[in-house]
């Protein structure tokens, strides 16, 4: 599963809309869905907003680990 369906598949089971996230990465709605689409690559720095926005780690995100993780929280 590549990060398109990922992020995909985060934003809808927290029933959370393009606009939402787009808002979040200070999209619109449709340059959000280029992202989701393929027509727009992610941004690392976009990558880090959801990560901390979804508390889940970039290696789900990108593949390296096929179940969501939360980050570290810090003492």
């Amino acid at each position: 599963m590549d990060y398109r369906t990922r992020i995909r598949n985060i934003r809808e089971d927290r029933d959370l809309t393009q606009t939402e996230i787009g808002k979040l990465l200070q999209k619109s709605q449709q340059g959000y869905n280029h992202i989701e689409t393929g027509r727009a690559e992610l941004k690392i720095e976009d990558l880090a907003k959801l990560c901390k926005f979804y508390n889940i780690t970039a290696d789900y995100f990108i593949g390296i680990i096929d179940e969501p993780k939360p980050l570290n929280k810090k003492p």
